[in-house]
């Protein structure tokens, strides 16, 4: 099970698509964006690091997003 709650999957679903989803959907979405996340979050991390930092920034997810696709 993913750690995003369906309910949050579930509104931004409904929110921006207009639709229903399912509890099944909502968890494998859910599963899908926490890998997608971790993923992004690797990438961020090894981005600061290279930079000498421990903090990550903004610019580090955005190019994480770039680099990751």
């Amino acid at each position: 099970m993913a750690n995003i709650p369906n309910q949050a999957i579930k509104k931004l679903i409904k929110r921006y698509a207009k639709v229903n989803i399912t509890e099944d959907g909502a968890e494998a979405l859910g599963r899908i964006l926490e890998k997608k996340a971790m993923n992004i979050s690797r990438f961020a991390v090894k981005n600061a690091k290279k930079q000498g930092r421990s903090k990550i920034t903004k610019e580090d997810v955005l190019r994480s997003t770039v680099d990751s696709e």
